[in-house]
């Protein structure tokens, strides 16, 4: 390998996974891009399992969304050590929660058939538990009222969407799914808003630092939230029509949201 290419490699893609320094425009545009495969092979996945994505298997999905968010927490609190750590930074651990996913659910629909979905979600919530445990042991909850603000400001701000959609008769915004969709997007929000204003966190994706850099406060993903996912939630809505692949579009933006928005808020209620 050429000098210049292995030096281009490590500096874009190998240091921010060893020293966990997170996004730049190179590795956001990668992982990005590989999105896109992502979503096909697990839409070709759910075709052979024949799984439905209704409100059974999203709830399922969101405890392993759950454990995986809480997984990466306890990298944060440097429970693991190299290398064993580097499988549980993004992207990598993504794919490992993902294989966890996969090898639970196919296992639940083996042997329960179509009710897979009860085994499915306690397996996964069990797993988020067992972290969350270990966290406990490790250390000890920290910042209980700024976790608790975090869910409020999203609750506040959600509620507030649907209300307003509800009265000027907006009704894709008050679909269940896409309010819920909203509510894992202002989750994130509310814990970056959280985060850098009151607790002096730093964000780690490109956007969110250019924003936060320009405006002076976390708030600021509020509106950038609210402009990139309103209309995406109205595009797929009104132009897909094959229903399987609509809710898993819309199952992805749920996870993009939830997952940096459970691990934010258990940062700050364990303060690491």
């Amino acid at each position: 390998m050429l000098p210049e290419i292995q030096e281009f490699i490590y500096k874009y893609y190998v240091y921010p996974i060893i020293y966990d320094t997170g996004y730049n425009v190179v590795n956001t545009l990668t992982w990005a891009a590989l999105l896109v495969p992502c979503i096909i092979g697990v839409f070709v996945l759910l075709r052979y399992f024949k799984i439905t994505i209704d409100q059974h298997f999203v709830t399922g999905v969101a405890c392993y969304v759950l454990f995986g968010s809480s997984l990466r927490v306890l990298e944060d609190a440097d429970i693991f050590s190299p290398p064993l750590q580097y499988i549980f930074i993004t992207p990598i651990i993504y794919f490992v929660v993902f294989f966890i996913t996969m090898i639970s659910l196919a296992a639940s629909l083996h042997a329960y058939k179509e009710r897979y979905y009860k085994p499915f979600s306690i397996t996964g919530l069990g797993l988020a538990s067992v972290n969350v445990c270990v966290l406990l042991w490790h250390g000890h909850i920290t910042n209980p009222a700024d976790a608790l603000l975090i869910v409020i400001l999203a609750t506040i701000s959600t509620v507030s969407i649907y209300l307003t959609a509800k009265y000027t008769g907006i009704k894709f915004l008050c679909d269940r799914f896409n309010i819920a969709i909203l509510g894992a997007q202002l989750l994130d929000a509310s814990s970056t808003t959280v985060g850098v204003d009151i607790l002096g966190y730093h964000g780690k994706h490109v956007v969110e630092n250019f924003l936060i850099g320009i405006t002076g406060t976390g708030a600021a993903m509020y509106p950038l939230k609210l402009i990139a996912f309103i209309p995406a939630l109205y595009v797929i809505d009104t132009e897909f029509d094959e229903i399987e692949l609509r809710d898993l579009l819309k199952l992805v933006i749920l996870v993009l949201g939830l997952a940096p928005a459970c691990r934010n808020t258990l940062r700050i209620l364990f303060g690491v």
